[in-house]
């Protein structure tokens, strides 16, 4: 018959302390393996969170720069001047007939700045048309206003120069225009000679005509 030993409350309390280390070394080890998991399931969840959460606002900022360009574009679309477009020349008496309305446009500005006047000088208010400001427009056709036919007239007269002058006679080739005389102003002033010590002819000399000159050559 087998001989049972009985452990000693001695050694029942050693096993019982072994027992106990290894259950919480068993622990601890458990717990050093499962908490960096842990830590990266409690931080994925945070990650993924936020980014849950900035992805709309990320998408609302593209959407407005994109409408912000748009708009920009459209912006600078809309401010692109339109081409000026000219009436068409009705009564032309000195013109060539066939110059386009864009090119007399060009000599109406050259004539306004040659002379220091306005289209309203030579143009009559056309009272029956209106413009965007409230004021009449200019009836360019119209030959009421008398400044219309003093320019007809020295435009022929600056015409007559050119071709039949200064064709002849060596010069710069620059043809004389209205500004030749008038240099900004409507009416020309006169001109005053700078004083030089050069001997000065005599008065009456000076208030001869031409007419009398040309008398005084044919002698």
């Amino acid at each position: 018959m087998p001989i049972l030993c009985r452990r000693s409350d001695k050694e029942e309390k050693s096993g019982r302390t072994k027992n106990r280390i290894a259950s919480v070394a068993n622990a601890a080890y458990r717990e050093d393996a499962i908490l960096p998991a842990t830590r990266c399931l409690v931080l994925k969840p945070s990650f993924s969170f936020l980014s849950v959460g900035l992805a709309p606002l990320l998408v609302a900022a593209a959407c407005f720069v994109t409408i912000a360009a748009q708009a920009a574009q459209t912006g600078a679309g809309a401010a692109e001047p339109q081409p000026e477009t000219f009436p068409v020349p009705t009564n032309l008496r000195v013109l060539p007939k066939d110059l386009t309305s864009e090119q007399i446009h060009t000599l109406m500005v050259q004539w306004t700045a040659s002379l220091g006047a306005q289209c309203s000088s030579c143009h009559a208010e056309d009272h029956e048309n209106m413009g965007p400001d409230g004021r009449p427009l200019l009836n360019f056709a119209a030959d009421s206003k008398p400044l219309k036919a003093v320019a007809r007239t020295m435009f022929t007269m600056t015409e007559e120069i050119n071709t039949k002058y200064m064709a002849g006679i060596d010069n710069s080739g620059v043809p004389v225009t209205c500004g030749t005389c008038h240099r900004g102003h409507l009416g020309p002033e006169p001109f005053v000679p700078a004083p030089s010590n050069e001997v000065s002819l005599p008065q009456e000399i000076l208030n001869e005509s031409p007419q009398s000159n040309e008398q005084n050559s044919d002698r």
